[in-house]
């Protein structure tokens, strides 16, 4: 990789950009002197602090903008700091350390920070997260707008600044043999991007270069992998392939600050809402692209079901009333045909061979909305030029009005933006004027008509013109609309461990507002539920809110983790807004921030902590973490305030004697099982922060066990609150399912072995021919799972002395399951306790009721901390 192109150059020194750059080494000086005296400085806010970790490198830097009244992001940014350094795989270990320690050796005041830029990538998926995640938290501690800039785009302006010219092309890695490619015509007025963003094969990358026919100087990661496919693809009779010094092939802190001031100058940069900024993904997950490609050539629409399932991919009896959106497959063709022949003129009217030639192209989206087996609606899309220009559009005359095409051009738009499309846009019928009024809502305007676009009708109506609507990309969200946001309208309350909370209260003041301290928010993040919670010292919950993401994973039947990341980036904003608005708090009233760092969905994970980090940082408030299934211990602690109420009713008080429930007198020693989609494990707590874990599953946890059965019976996902609703219909006795470990004379478990005989039973039945009683077998299967639990729990309970038994995780809604731990605990004499049913699944109450012990032991998170995967219970942390 020895060839340089010849194309280094001084950029326009007058050029507005330029201007005040690199003041890094007269900075210390002169920032000393002023504060040198000790006065407090004017905190005038007219800093900008940038960062990027889409890489193996962090890019930072911390910019002044010039003086002015108002102040305004288009003028130049003068350089005060900057720090760009490797740190493969440790960008949430290094990054907050790094802008704390940049900020104290240059003698710079967080307070006077006026902006947030962030590098959106594209880049590592989880690199991009964090630093997102982080800048969000920044940019909402401190109170000040977030933008985003292309991590190419600052490669490109930093190779501007150090005096490179001409035709530049950039290759980022992409992994998998792939590069982000973008071209870029570095002039003396600045670097002008050439291409939307995208992801593809350096083969074909090199491809397209060459066939444009310009010698291109090349830069970027991706060349240290892919120098050879250049090469190869290059004309053997000239150079064509040259690469600029690789110095600059990373993206720097002072490129991110110039990228951010061309935004500004061209009115690009965007809303500055924190919770409105996304990463440039350029791709879909996994999990959606072999979805695209098992729908399209005519694969089971939810892949593993051995039981046939209505068309909404959801067979749930109790929920096929509900209006379900998935990815177009190819047995949906001839019913979307029949719906646009009835939709649209015959000479408007696409046939069904144009949909079935068009559902498998590259860069087209497709989507339909189903009621139970009918389908009501479509859409589809064409992914070109950085633009998802909207195809096709229809719905049953019955549902209109009702949202349902809202919610397919919302599918479209947030398939278009994670594939790096930066637009919307359509033609409409210019008296149509209800759809109209929808795009607008959406955030789309007019660029104006197509004269006659339309075709004469068979009625004799004329030639009609079309009226053309754009919108950016991420489309804004209603006024009112909310991410699936629960909030709990029951306040609950925690109690108090034992030796902390009088003397807490002695030492504090008699008014009210100081006898409540401290207030902790509390984040949850550690796998498909994002939760922030607000608790007060005397342990009464200000806020619980959780936005849910169950619809976007249903139709994989579990969670898939990049799905999860990727929403947890998108709603954790919101959710903490939430919280603070329920609560009737700032920011400033809080003494503490906690979140969940162990065990759980890495890439989830890391978007919680990294959010809580950046937060902590510029609020000044301790940092608290916090492990997750510590948490579910704690959630035995919360009672609801109305005797025998559970929140939004989900489960029947009375008949689980919920009322009985006396949250306040629980105190080790006890024995609890944790039970989840994750763990299964029983635990004897021997004190709060004292665990000595009695035994856990060999395989498969309990809430995986009952997903993937639900998902073998084609029940939809999550499994759990499916199969317990059948098993309620049918006969637990009727199929005599093994059950592992019964007799064992330890503690653990396996339910791999069960999940197995499920399965055999389905394809044994479904070979002899004999119906597939599904009530049957959810009931014996949930039967077989709860005789052993109960089992294992009675002899935990021998072997420990505890008096008293608990239950903890999303399993422990269970109405069948609580049910019959009472009755074979109780009827030897243990006490029985129980959460909640809001308290059992992933929340942030409970992370909140741990964090109050640990502020009162001073147990602290430092800003290089990191969430794990994996967290021992029994180790201390």
């Amino acid at each position: 990789m020895t060839t340089k192109s010849d194309n280094t150059q001084e950029p326009d020194p007058n050029h507005s950009l330029c201007k005040g750059q690199n003041q890094c080494e007269d900075q210390t000086e002169s920032l000393d002197q002023t504060q040198s005296d000790g006065s407090n400085p004017s905190f005038s806010r007219d800093l900008v602090v940038a960062f990027d970790t889409s890489s193996d490198y962090i890019a930072l830097a911390v910019g002044r903008l010039e003086d002015s009244e108002p102040l305004k992001f288009d003028m130049p940014i003068t350089l005060l700091a900057a720090d760009d350094h490797p740190a493969q795989r440790q960008a949430n270990v290094q990054l907050m350390p790094s802008i704390e320690a940049l900020f104290k050796q240059y003698k710079l005041d967080k307070r006077q920070v006026a902006a947030v830029v962030c590098g959106l990538g594209p880049g590592s998926f989880t690199g991009v997260r964090i630093g997102v995640a982080t800048a969000k938290g920044i940019a909402r501690g401190l109170d000040v707008p977030l933008y985003g800039v292309s991590t190419l785009d600052a490669i490109a302006w930093n190779a501007w600044e150090k005096g490179v010219l001409g035709y530049v092309g950039i290759a980022a890695d992409a992994m998998r043999g792939e590069v982000y490619p973008a071209r870029y015509m570095l002039k003396r007025d600045g670097a002008h991007r050439l291409d939307p963003h995208t992801v593809a094969k350096a083969d074909t990358v090199a491809k397209l270069w060459v066939s444009e026919g310009i010698p291109i100087s090349l830069a970027g990661e991706g060349l240290r992998k892919h120098w050879k496919a250049f090469l190869d693809n290059a004309p053997c009779c000239k150079p064509f392939f040259g690469t600029i010094n690789e110095e600059l092939w990373k993206p720097t802190g002072q490129g991110l600050l110039l990228a951010f001031t061309a935004l500004c100058v061209s009115g690009k940069q965007g809303s500055g809402e924190p919770g409105s900024l996304l990463p440039i993904y350029t791709r879909l997950s996994d999990a959606e692209e072999n979805e695209r490609k098992r729908l399209t050539t005519g694969g089971q629409i939810t892949q593993g079901a051995m039981v046939e399932m209505p068309r909404c991919g959801v067979s749930d009896p109790t929920q096929v009333e509900e209006i379900v959106c998935r990815p177009m497959a190819i047995g949906d063709v001839e019913l979307v045909a029949q719906l646009e022949q009835a939709s649209f003129s015959a000479a408007d009217a696409w046939s069904l061979r144009m949909f079935t030639d068009d559902l498998g192209q590259l860069g087209r989206d497709w989507w339909v909305a189903c009621l139970g087996d009918k389908l009501i609606g479509y859409a589809g899309g064409w992914l070109i030029d950085g633009d998802i220009q909207v195809l096709r559009v229809a719905v049953l005359p019955e549902f209109r009005q009702k949202g349902v095409a809202r919610h397919l051009i919302e599918q479209l738009a947030r398939d278009g933006f994670e594939l790096g499309a930066t637009s919307i846009s359509l033609e409409v019928r210019a008296s149509n004027c209800i759809a109209i009024s929808l795009y607008e809502s959406l955030g789309m305007t007019s660029e104006g008509n197509r004269p006659g676009y339309y075709p004469a009708s068979e009625s004799g109506q004329p030639r009609e013109d079309a009226v053309i609507l754009r919108g950016e990309l991420p489309l804004r969200r209603r006024p009112t609309e909310r991410q699936d946001v629960a909030v709990s309208d029951n306040k609950a309350a925690i109690a108090f461990s034992r030796d902390y909370a009088a003397d807490s209260l002695e030492k504090t003041s008699k008014t009210n507002d100081a006898s409540r301290r401290p207030r902790v928010i509390a984040i949850e993040t550690s796998c498909d539920e994002t939760a922030a919670a607000i608790i007060d010292g005397e342990g009464d919950l200000l806020a619980n809110v959780i936005a849910s993401q169950v619809d976007f994973h249903s139709r994989f039947g579990g969670v898939v983790p990049e799905i999860a990341s990727r929403k947890h980036t998108e709603a954790i904003v919101g959710v903490v807004d939430q919280a603070l608005e329920d609560a009737e708090q700032g920011l400033d009233a809080l003494d503490a921030i906690a979140v969940t760092y162990a065990p759980g969905l890495i890439g989830a994970l890391v978007v919680g902590v990294a959010f809580a980090k950046g937060l902590s940082w510029a609020t000044d408030l301790p940092l608290i973490r916090v492990n997750h299934l510590e948490g579910h211990i704690y959630a035995n602690r919360i009672a609801t305030k109305t005797a025998g109420i559970l929140d939004e009713g989900k489960l029947d008080a009375g008949k689980l004697d919920v009322d009985k429930l006396d949250a306040g007198k629980l105190e080790p020693p006890f024995v609890i099982a944790l039970l989840s989609g994750g763990h299964t494990m029983l635990v004897h707590v021997r004190d709060w922060g004292d665990y000595d874990v009695l035994g856990k599953t060999l395989d498969d946890a309990v809430g995986e066990a009952f997903d993937k059965v639900a998902k073998a019976l084609g029940l939809g996902y999550p499994g759990g609150p499916v199969i317990s609703r059948l098993a309620s219909e049918g006969d637990p006795g009727a199929i005599d399912f093994p059950r592992a470990l019964l007799h064992s004379k330890d503690l653990r478990f396996s339910l791999s072995g069960l999940k197995t005989a499920v399965i055999t039973y389905i394809k044994r039945e479904q070979a002899a021919g004999r119906t597939l009683v599904l009530a049957d077998i959810a009931a014996s299967f949930q039967q077989a799972v709860i005789d052993v639990q109960t089992a294992k729990a009675l002899k935990a309970l021998e072997q420990t002395g505890a008096k008293t038994f608990c239950l903890g995780g999303g399993v422990a809604a269970n109405s069948a399951l609580r049910k019959a731990y009472k009755d074979v605990l109780q009827a030897k004499g243990y006490s029985v306790t129980f959460p909640p049913d809001i308290a059992c699944t992933d929340n942030a109450a409970m992370i909140a009721a741990v964090a109050l012990d640990r502020y009162h032991a001073k147990r602290f998170m430092s800003l290089a901390d990191d969430a794990h995967a994996q967290a021992d219970l029994e180790q201390a942390y």
